[in-house]
This record gives C-alpha cells, sequence and structure tokens, in this order.
C-alpha cells in the first residue's frame, strides 16, 4: 500500500489548533497567510499521498482564507501548480489578472508564483487536491496565467477525468504498491497537461504561441501513452496529430531534447521503474525492454549503458538488493503524522 501521512487539528488544544493547521499548511504547501471566524476552535484534517515529484491530498476544513502575498512568494516559492476539486463547499480565488468563484464539483487551479486572495466557504469544506512542479508542465508566464483561475466543471471533460481519478486514488491507496508511485506520478501530471492543453485550446482568439504550447502538451502526453509501441516515431506522432514531420521538430526546439531523443528516455526511465520493481523480478529483461519499445534487447543493453553507465541486469540486482534491505529494516507501512 502506499504511506499516507495524515493530520487532524483535533488531535491538539482547541486553543492551538488553528495556529498549528497554518503552520502545517506552511511547511507541506507554499506559506500562505490564514484567516478564519473559526480560529477558537479549528477543525481540519488532511491524508497525503507523496508521490513523488507529485502530491496529492484529501482535506476537510472549516471556511478559510487563504492569501498568498509578494512578499511571501519571494520567501519562498516552491514553483508548483495547485489544482483543486470541490467536493463540498465554495467560494472565490482573486488574481491581479482574474476573479473566479467556485461551488461543489469545479476544479480550482492556483499557482504558487501568483499572489492570490483565496476564500473557501462552508461547514466543512472538502476537496481533493494535487500540486505539481511546474518543470513537468513547462508553460511561459503569460500562459501559466490564462489557465490559474479558469472555471473548470468536475462534472464532463477533462475536469471530469482528473477528478475521477484523483478520486478513486486516494480513497483506496491501499490498493496500490509503493513501486507504482512514479506510474501514478506520471498518470496524474498526464491527466494534468491533458486538461492544460484543453483550457489552452478552449480560449478565444488566442496567440499561436498558446496554441502552439497546447499542442506540445498534448504530443507529449500522446507520446507518453505509447510508449510501449515499437512504432513510435516522429512521423508516426506526426500523422496522428495531423501536422508534417518537420513541423513536430519544430515544437520540440524549445523542449531540453528532440522529438526521438525524448521518447527513447521517457522508455529507458519506465524500463529502469519495471526492473526495480519486485513485483516484476521474475520477468525478463527482454521482455521488460520489449514491453517498452525496444524489440531487441541488444539495443536497449546498449541504450541503457549509455545513459546510465550500467547495464539493465546490473541495475536490476542493485534495485532489488535495496529493496530486500529496505523491507527488512522499515517501520510500519503507515506512516501516522499528528500535528502536536
Amino acid at each position: 500500500m502506499l504511506d499516507e501521512m495524515v493530520f487532524r487539528s483535533a488531535d491538539v488544544p482547541a486553543a492551538d489548533r488553528f495556529d498549528y493547521w497554518a503552520e502545517l499548511l506552511g511547511r507541506t504547501h507554499a506559506p500562505m497567510e490564514l484567516r478564519s471566524d473559526h480560529a477558537v476552535d479549528f477543525r481540519a484534517s488532511q491524508r497525503v499521498l507523496d508521490l513523488g515529484a507529485v502530491t496529492v491530498w484529501r482535506a476537510s476544513f472549516q471556511s478559510l482564507v487563504f492569501r498568498r502575498t509578494p512578499k511571501l512568494i519571494r520567501q519562498s516559492d516552491p514553483e508548483v501548480y495547485h489544482l483543486s476539486v470541490v467536493v463540498r463547499g465554495g467560494g472565490a480565488g482573486v488574481w491581479k489578472h482574474r476573479e473566479t468563484a467556485y461551488k461543489q464539483h469545479d476544479v480550482f487551479i492556483s499557482s504558487s508564483s501568483l499572489p492570490n486572495d483565496v476564500h473557501s466557504a462552508g461547514d466543512p469544506v472538502r476537496t481533493v487536491a494535487l500540486e505539481v512542479p511546474k518543470a513537468l508542465l513547462p508553460l511561459p508566464r503569460d500562459m501559466a496565467r490564462r489557465i490559474v483561475g479558469a472555471p473548470v466543471s468536475a462534472r464532463e471533460g477533462m475536469g471530469a477525468l482528473l477528478a475521477g481519478f484523483l478520486t478513486q486514488l486516494i480513497a483506496d491507496p491501499a490498493a496500490y504498491r509503493p513501486s507504482d508511485r512514479p506510474r501514478l506520478a506520471a498518470l496524474v501530471t498526464d491527466l494534468v497537461a491533458a486538461l492544460f492543453a484543453h483550457l489552452l485550446e478552449a480560449g478565444a482568439c488566442l496567440p499561436p504561441e498558446t496554441h502552439r504550447r497546447a499542442l506540445t502538451l498534448r504530443i507529449q502526453a500522446f507520446i507518453r501513452e505509447h510508449l510501449h509501441d515499437p512504432r513510435l516515431t516522429p512521423g508516426s506522432i506526426a500523422a496522428a496529430h495531423h501536422i508534417s514531420t518537420s513541423y513536430l521538430h519544430h515544437l520540440f526546439q524549445d523542449e531540453d531534447a528532440t522529438v526521438a531523443l525524448w521518447i527513447r528516455r521517457l522508455r529507458l526511465e519506465a524500463a529502469r521503474r519495471d526492473l526495480a520493481d519486485p513485483a516484476l523480478r521474475t520477468l525478463p529483461i527482454h521482455a521488460i525492454a520489449a514491453r517498452w519499445g525496444f524489440p531487441r534487447a541488444a539495443d536497449f543493453s546498449r541504450a541503457h549503458r549509455a545513459a546510465y553507465g550500467t547495464t539493465p541486469k546490473e541495475h536490476r540486482h542493485q534495485s532489488l538488493r535495496q529493496a530486500a534491505s529496505s523491507q527488512v529494516s522499515d517501520s510500519p507501512l503507515r506512516n501516522l503524522w499528528t500535528v502536536c
């Protein structure tokens, strides 16, 4: 099962609950100023799943005002996007460029880099939320402003896909193994990328650069979805998106690798995760290579050594030894963190 971190304000004296909750949010998210009419006896709880680069959580809390100021941003900016599915309650977000009201079954999008005032109302407010690093969804600043605060419904379309996945994930973490964390993080990132691409393309009279970035995000999600297919090539990708191969290469000029290198890197990362997975220890290395688009084991071995300096066999043996050692020394699978 996946490890959970559980926080409850009820585990401390009533007079201390609001201050401790504010301190907790300052440690686990971007620092914020908080105000509440319930500060005398504040009730809140949070269950957090750490997926590595991505964090997912479920929270319940009384009405709050969150304020992220320029001063707080200068002090600490984790450079993340924050998305919350409103399960119960509602409120409003205010940014310099936009004001957005939100209600039950909406998706609220914010950025740790933009000042905002967020008013949450409900008794209690309930959300399922995530934070994803901006580096995984690189958007120029002007495009990020088009995303933040954009109205999104969790009842239909891309918003519903993301909300459904998050709700299922947080409801039953016991259904997943610790080795699933990077795969789950990749799935969450792909869903967020798809939602962002949809929002950018849905805007009226958007400049060409915005459409270009949205198309790039959609293509990157497509590549991740089809990594297992050995026929995945720049030509097949371009054809699937009704663009020329030369334009596809043009789209990737601003990325840190060419299209082919981007595909190979993602395939190698996926294969390394499988090689390190104890549940797959009996699966032959050539089978893992084939499932991630390397039909020739020798090609996979050469690519792996060139990228990481070790053979796939060496990586598997080292990873499985570390996993076995960790199982012997680890405490219980679930970590219960209490704010106290």
